[in-house]
Order: structure tokens, then C-alpha cells, then sequence
């Protein structure tokens, strides 16, 4: 899995930093996530290595115009681009059907293809063969979601040489071991899969904060996450401003990491008063204040991805 962002800004766009829009793409599948689609998200696509047909899920993590007033256009786009009516299942926080249809009614445009609205709560969202997605209520001046992408764990590899050793013939009863059921040989022997198959590889899981002061909630839904993306709007010598506006700190994005156990931290959605290299205070100095809590933490750029790993069983990246 590799997380690529599209916008890193908040409030709006800079000549630096988009605002919010974060892509996770599943490169197996063929197949990309959006988390956030602020205003001029698809022009950021455009520069992406994310294809506007291949989009298949939309997450919106609260109704702020930074982090919403990108998702019509792409809709619509999404018409232009696709040459199947691939369906496409939008999710987010109440109100987000009723601003959909205000703007259609307003502005109608002609989708191409299915779309489903889902209207979020707590709990799980979406769950398939693979992934498991949920949710939590995530601290901020309107209802906003944290989202959590969470792998199955998967079955371990097949020993086929172990298999051929204790005298199973190839054909359906390597299948039913390989799903670790029992099989009866023609001497007799019951043979039990779970002793042919290596050990399962655990799934990733990267965890989504969107605009949230320091909450419980956000906690303890990142708890073990290969990956956390955590905004860190403010500096903590201005927490007074991260509080008025529901927005965390670096050094308290920081806290959230430790504290969940999270093996990586990227911040998000910075303010543009540090991006002034003649003030008082950098992104560099950002980054310093969150690694002496997280040393394992790294500032998300325009367009820049991280590369999400399946470890082993054994802990290590495969």
C-alpha cells in the first residue's frame, strides 16, 4: 500500500501546499482510495501517479471547505475520464448527502456512473475479503471522523515440498490443506493443513487522523498502526490557536503516536505561518519538536508517498 498526498496545507492553498487530499493506493488491486478532496485535489492528480478512473472509494473526514470543495469537480471529471461506469462509494459525516444534493440542484451535473453515499458512525464501515475500514469520532468544531484501513491478516504460504514428503498427491488435497482443513490419505493417515502452512503474515493498518485536537478516540483507533497520518496544524508555542480552532500541535501529534504505538507518524496539514524561512520558527523546527517525543516521525510534502510494507512473520519487511 502507498500513501500519496495530494494536499498538505490547511485553510487554503499556498503556492507550497495544496489543501487536503490524500491518496492510498492498493497496487495489486489496480485500484486507489481518497481521503479529503480539497479544492484543486484533481489538478493535483493530474501530477499524480493515481489514475481518476481507477478511483474506487472516497472517505471525507468532516465538512470544512478545505477538505471538501474539491470533491464535485473530481466527480465530474470522473465522468469525463472513465470509459466504464465503474461504481464509486462516497463516505463521510452527516450532512454530506444534503450539501451533494444542494449542489446538484444548484449545478447539476450528469454522473456516468453509479455513486453511493454512505453516511458514517463509529464502528466499521466497509469490510471485504481483505480490508476492514472504521471509524471514530475525532475531536474538532464540527463532526469529524478519524478513518482506519486495516489488512486481514494472510494465511501463510503453502509447503509443497513438506506436503509431497508425507505423500500428498497434488490435485484437491493440496487445496484443502493449503486452506487448512483435514485430509484423510488412502493409508489412512489424517493429515491437518494448519501443519503445511507457514505462519500467517500480519496486515497493515494506516490510520487517517483528519482536523482533530489531541482525542482519546484518534488514540486509541491508531493503536499498532504501521502508519499514522496526523495533522499538526500548529507549532506548540501557538497550542492557544491549536485549541480555539480544534487543531493539534506537533509535540501533541507526537504524543498520539508514542502513546498508540504506532511504528511511523507523518504530519499533515500545516499552517502556512511556518513556511516563512525568515520567521521565527520553520517546518524544520516542526519536525524537531515532534521527533524529541517520535523519532520516527516525517513531515507529508505535496505529492511526496510513503511506501506501507507487509512485515513477516518474523517482523521483518518482506
Amino acid at each position: 500500500m502507498i500513501v500519496t498526498f495530494l494536499g498538505t496545507g490547511s485553510g487554503a492553498p499556498t503556492t507550497r501546499r495544496n489543501v487536503s487530499g490524500i491518496g492510498l493506493r492498493f497496487l495489486q488491486a489496480g485500484k486507489w482510495w481518497l481521503f479529503d478532496c480539497g479544492e484543486g485535489t484533481q489538478h493535483q492528480l493530474l501530477r499524480a501517479p493515481m489514475k481518476i478512473s481507477q478511483l474506487d472509494k472516497i472517505f471525507i473526514t468532516h465538512l470544512h471547505g478545505d477538505h471538501l470543495y474539491g470533491l464535485i469537480g473530481l466527480l465530474a471529471s470522473r465522468s469525463l475520464r472513465n470509459t466504464e461506469p465503474t461504481p464509486l462509494e462516497l463516505y463521510g459525516p452527516p450532512g454530506l448527502d444534503r450539501y451533494f444534493r444542494g449542489i446538484m440542484e444548484a449545478s447539476p451535473v450528469h454522473l456516468q456512473y453509479p455513486l453511493e453515499i454512505k453516511i458514517v458512525s463509529e464502528g466499521v464501515i466497509y469490510e471485504d475479503e481483505e480490508i476492514v475500514v472504521s471509524c471514530r469520532m475525532a475531536k474538532h468544531r464540527v463532526p469529524s471522523f478519524a478513518y482506519a484501513v486495516m489488512e486481514k491478516e494472510k494465511t501463510g504460504a503453502f509447503q509443497v515440498e513438506r506436503a509431497k514428503q508425507a505423500g500428498v498427491p497434488s490435485g484437491p488435497l493440496f487445496g484443502a490443506l493449503k486452506r487448512g482443513e483435514q485430509v484423510t490419505l488412502e493409508d489412512g493417515r489424517v493429515l491437518d493443513g494448519k501443519d503445511f502452512v507457514g505462519e500467517p503474515q500480519p496486515g497493515r493498518k494506516i490510520v487517517f487522523s483528519g482536523d482533530t485536537e489531541p482525542s482519546q478516540a484518534v488514540l486509541e483507533l491508531a493503536k499498532g498502526a504501521d502508519l499514522l497520518v496526523h495533522e499538526a496544524t500548529y507549532a506548540h508555542h501557538d497550542k492557544e490557536l491549536a485549541t480555539r480552532s480544534g487543531h493539534s500541535t506537533a509535540r501533541e501529534a507526537a504524543q498520539i503516536a508514542k502513546e498508540a504505538g504506532v511504528k511511523e507518524l507523518c504530519l499533515t496539514h500545516f499552517s502556512p505561518r511556518y513556511e516563512d524561512e525568515d520567521g521565527d520558527f520553520s517546518m524544520e523546527d516542526l519536525l524537531a519538536e515532534a521527533q524529541q517525543i517520535f523519532p520516527a516521525t516525517q513531515l507529508a510534502d505535496d505529492l511526496g508517498s510513503i511506501s506501507v510494507k507487509r512485515e513477516r512473520s518474523d517482523g521483518r519487511k518482506p
